[in-house]
């Protein structure tokens, strides 16, 4: 019994003591189109990497192709994958548009919080509307 009682003893205060060493890490990003350019454009809607959605074959008016990462609001564009799609919304590689990345991380337990803030220009597109045009791309 005395031994039965140490073991439960021993096995809480070994538990006890490995919560309070655990720590959780959760991160958010966040990205924002300013002061670009409001467009319409239509393209295919295809998944990147990781959590990143792209529009592809985007032909501006000399039959160039571009493709720009997409910046959701809301609009969920995995429903939309293999889609050629229209989309409404606002550039960052035009005019004065920037492209402003922030992340933040909160740590639980032992450890610091971190935030970051990125500015820049690149071929992102904020998607304010979308449609689909049809269901499969060229």
């Amino acid at each position: 019994m005395k031994m039965t009682t140490l073991t439960c003893v021993l096995v809480v205060t070994g538990a006890v003591a490995l919560g309070a060493q655990s720590s959780e890490t959760t991160t958010k990003t966040k990205v924002e189109i300013k002061d670009g350019k409001d467009v319409k454009v239509t393209g295919c809607d295809e998944a990147g990497a990781g959590a990143e959605f792209l529009l592809t074959n985007v032909a501006d008016k000399t039959g160039a192709l571009h493709q720009y990462v997409l910046v959701p609001d809301g609009e969920d564009l995995s429903k939309h994958v293999g889609q050629r799609v229209l989309i409404e919304g606002k550039v960052a590689d035009r005019g004065n548009g920037k492209v402003e990345i922030k992340s933040e991380t909160k740590v639980e337990g032992p450890g610091n919080d971190t935030q970051s803030k990125i500015q820049g220009a690149g071929a992102y597109l904020g998607v304010k509307h979308l449609k689909m045009i049809a269901a499969s791309c060229p």
